[in-house]
């Protein structure tokens, strides 16, 4: 005989309690089953008593459980996962026994059928079988209604890999996504159907292909947004106000027109607060519809009951006593007779910015983590509302355990050197805000992901201490540096290798070459630049704690370079003429603590020596002969600028630089004013000499080299450059950056004149082809490299460089992901600027202006990359229409 216990089962029968199995067996299959069983009976006179036994639920020892079914997992691990084993006592029916080991069953996920019989008992021993089917394996997927290109992605979001159970769970859970995922988009009508096909082949494994079909239809545009019930204001200001759903406008290109239900429902309640923000706190919603028109658009409908209008009576604060009344009241900034404004009584006491200047920051900031601010209506009469702002300070919170955790390279000494929340400290939310911008800004840290928490067992505020840890993850410090483009009559080429956490005191220790000594957060880098007329070496180092005890950041370089004389005849570099120069630099930055300590103080020396072997062009009087260049550099710079360095959504950069030289015209005891008399004089010669190989021009010549080698025998000069930047988070996702750049090159003497290095050079992408003479390459897109120059007073363009630029940049700019392996945004930019030769010619708002779009690629790996395409609008020399377009690669170069 073989009874059954239980039933077939389907997945949406989970939920019912197995172990109240007397009165399952009364469901409709078991009726028929107990007939059956009743007429065993009947004619089996043998198993009479047992049977009865049977219905009266009783006590049995589990003499065995056998397995039978479709399914592919053997006797024992079926039986041993469902725990039932030989010798247990179970009760039939009723037993909790047999229902847990059904309910464990179905909680593997592996089975679509689950039977459970008595096949036989012996006196007090009872047999079971466990006959199971096995949940289908899927087999292929098959997608319609998308691009294939869409396929991979939609099987890898929704996990429909090859040999996945398939489980109504499943299907069910795969359409619901796709139906909202093409929703999100717009297509309101989305439909999506899945079927499934059985697998019919000789493996013994129940598998099923599984069909999706996506039909999105079309996307539903909202024709228009019909606001009744307003009197106030008006209905502009009231689609305004709903951000994320807009009706149909050809104008409008950042938002379109689509519907999505959940922003719709969003945007409702941004509409009331835009009532609140104007004194209407009644103001409510009566109803709202959506109306399918026959175009296929939509309509919504929105009805109003506005309210009437209050405003604030009478502020008291209650419970305050670190903070006077008074001091609340002006960071409150709310007074008696405002109309009543719930949204900025909430942002004024808590806004969601973490350095918001609000009441609970206030707090926090002091180290009432533990504080609590709420407002109060006490009395509304005559629509005016008096307020109390009730107050639970707390103890103040002194942080007890700081940690740090995802550092697997970056020393700790080097992390913990720079936090602002040590144990001990009193808690202050500026100072948590501080040290994950602090850790953003070190660079060996992906900036997006680094969050600060409090474990919960390390916070209580009944004795005022609580505990942070600060989760990093690591990104790539070191970098490969490429840079490629065309100037100075070819390609240029940079390779460099850059270590951004470096460690020298391991360089001998092999043990720490993984592949490099890294973790102290020290820099090293060694660059290579070369074309055909043109090399650099350099190397260089920091190391931002000097000492450890303070962030003063101590740097050296070395560089060597050399320039070759084109020859225009065999249109090659000319070897045998060259123009070399060697230097070191050695420089210290210190943070300071006034104003704030956002300033940097930095200070540097610099000794150069210029070389020239029978190196005769227009830029040098003198072809044989040397310089030296001693010059002191000062600068201040400001960084407030939020915390991922690549992508800043607010703050701003700015820094002003002086560089300058010892005055030597001052106590050398050269009459500079005699040498610039005779200067012009032989200049005069030159000029009216008959012929270049006359000897009046020979000798003219050749004095005019000698007076520029005594006037540039030590550099002179002084050059002060400025540049500003800032960030402002326009939406969510839209950054915008203007700047602003300045630069100018002076003498001390007038007789001596401004030295032929050190100038600027405008256009093009401003990577530096010729910046061995300590030239400043600067950018302008939409015109090529280093073609704006300054023009004398006959506007003729001097081809020497300019001693004064100016450049306005706005630039917008568009995350379209900002991971750590890649780091991407899109940007359009409108910049304008202009080269001068002195102050003379200058005029600021005479420049070259220029417009375009550009990419940017970050990867740990190689540093930015990108490419800009930009218009210029105004003509170069020699143009007679607008510039046009310039494609600009950038590699290696930031904006």
């Amino acid at each position: 005989m073989k009874l059954l216990l239980n039933i077939k089962k389907e997945k949406d029968d989970l939920g019912k309690q197995v172990n109240n199995l007397a009165s399952k067996l009364l469901t409709k299959t078991y009726y028929i089953k107990q007939c059956l069983a009743l007429l065993i009976i009947a004619i089996s006179f043998n198993v009479t008593a047992q049977d009865s036994s049977y219905d009266s639920g009783k006590k049995y020892t589990l003499g065995g459980v056998t397995v039978s079914g479709n399914t592919t997992f053997n006797e024992q691990t079926i039986v041993a996962y469902s725990r039932l084993s030989k010798g247990q006592e179970i009760t039939i029916p009723g037993g909790e026994e047999i229902g847990n080991a059904i309910k464990k069953l179905w909680g593997s996920n592996l089975f679509s059928d689950i039977e459970v019989y008595v096949t036989k008992i012996e006196g007090d021993v009872a047999y079971l079988e466990i006959h199971l089917s096995d949940l289908p394996q899927l087999n292929e997927v098959k997608i319609n209604g998308v691009k294939k290109g869409k396929v991979e992605a939609i099987i890898k979001e929704n996990k429909l890999d090859k040999g996945t159970k398939v489980t109504e769970n499943l299907k069910s859970t795969t359409k619901n996504y796709l139906t909202s995922k093409y929703q999100k988009e717009g297509f309101y009508n989305t439909k999506v159907n899945i079927n499934t096909v059985e697998v019919k082949d000789s493996l013994q494994i129940a598998r099923v292909n599984m069909v999706v079909n996506i039909d999105k239809g079309k996307k539903v545009k909202i024709k228009d947004i019909v606001i009744t019930g307003n009197d106030v204001l008006s209905d502009k200001k009231l689609r305004k106000s709903m951000k994320k759903t807009k009706q149909i406008n050809p104008i409008r290109i950042l938002k379109r027109s689509k519907y999505i239900e959940k922003d719709y429902k969003e945007d409702l309640t941004k509409l009331i607060d835009k009532y609140k923000e104007n004194g209407y706190r009644d103001a409510r919603i009566l109803s709202d519809s959506l109306i399918v028109n026959s175009d296929k658009t939509i309509s919504l409908h929105i009805n109003l009951e506005e309210g009437e209008q209050y405003k604030f009576g009478d502020i008291t604060f209650i419970g305050n006593t670190v903070y006077t009344n008074e001091q609340l009241t002006r960071l409150l900034r709310i007074k008696k007779g405002d109309v009543y404004n719930g949204v900025l009584l909430q942002e004024r006491i808590q806004d969601e910015s973490p350095d918001a200047d609000d009441i609970a920051n206030a707090y926090q900031n002091y180290g009432y983590l533990f504080s609590s601010i709420n407002p109060v209506e006490v009395s509304a009469n005559g629509n005016v509302i008096d307020m109390e702002i009730r107050i639970s300070e707390g103890k103040p919170a002194y942080f007890s355990d700081v940690s740090v955790v995802g550092n697997d390279k970056t020393n700790d000494h080097v992390i913990y050197r720079i936090l602002r929340t040590r144990p001990g400290n009193l808690y202050s939310k500026a100072n948590v805000v501080r040290t994950v911008r602090e850790l953003g800004q070190l660079g060996f840290f992906d900036a997006q992901e680094i969050t600060p928490t409090f474990p919960p067992e390390l916070t209580n505020p009944n004795e005022g201490t609580v505990g942070i840890k600060y989760s990093v993850k690591e990104t790539g410090s070191s970098q490969i540096e490429l840079q490629g483009g065309y100037g100075g009559g070819g390609f240029i080429g940079t390779l460099g290798l850059s270590f951004n956490n470096f460690s020298i005191k391991n360089l001998f220790n092999k043990d720490a070459y993984k592949p490099i000594p890294m973790g102290d957060g020290q820099k090293l880098a060694l660059r290579l630049q070369a074309s055909q007329f043109y090399q650099t070496y350099s190397f260089s180092f920091s190391e931002p704690w000097l000492g450890g005890k303070r962030p003063v950041q101590f740097s050296t370089s070395i560089s060597q370079t050399k320039q070759f004389l084109y020859d225009p005849i065999n249109r090659r570099a000319d070897k045998s003429k060259s123009f070399n120069i060697t230097g070191i630099t050695v420089g210290l930055a210190k943070q300071l603590t006034v104003p704030d300590d956002y300033f940097v103080l930095s200070q540097a020396v610099t000794f150069q020596i210029y070389d020239l072997n029978n190196y005769n062009t227009g830029l040098f009087t003198f072809g044989n002969g040397s310089a030296k260049n001693l010059s002191y550099t000062i600068g201040l710079s400001r960084d407030d600028t939020n915390i991922d360095p690549i992508f800043p959504t607010g703050g701003s950069r700015f820094s002003i630089v002086g560089k300058m030289t010892i005055p030597y015209s001052l106590f050398n005891g050269v009459d500079y004013k005699q040498l610039s008399k005779e200067y012009d004089s032989e200049v005069i010669k030159k000029v009216n000499a008959s012929s270049t190989s006359s000897p009046e021009y020979i000798s003219a010549s050749k004095r005019i080299g000698e007076i520029d080698q005594e006037r540039y025998k030590w550099l002179e000069f002084y050059k002060v450059n400025f540049k500003g930047e800032w960030f402002t988070q326009i939406t969510k996702n839209l950054v915008l950056k203007p700047s602003m750049e300045f630069g100018f090159l002076g003498a001390y003497n007038n007789d001596r004149g401004v030295i032929p290095f050190e100038r600027y050079f405008l256009g093009g992408d401003g990577m530096g082809s010729y910046s061995l003479d300590g030239r400043e390459t600067i950018a302008l897109r939409g015109y090529p490299n280093q073609s704006i120059q300054p023009v004398d007073s006959n506007g003729l363009t001097i081809n020497d460089g300019a001693t004064i630029y100016n450049k306005f940049s706005l630039e917008l700019r568009y995350p379209i992901t900002l991971k750590a392996s890649a780091k991407i945004y899109a940007l359009a930019f409108m910049e304008g600027g202009s080269a001068y030769n002195g102050f003379r010619n200058y005029n600021p708002f005479n420049i070259y202006r220029s417009a375009g779009l550009g990419v940017r690629i970050f990867m740990p790996a190689f540093g930015l990359l990108g490419i800009d395409f930009g218009h210029g609008f105004d003509p170069l020399p020699g143009e007679t229409g607008s510039h046009g377009w310039e494609t600009h690669f950038i590699i290696g170069q930031q904006f």
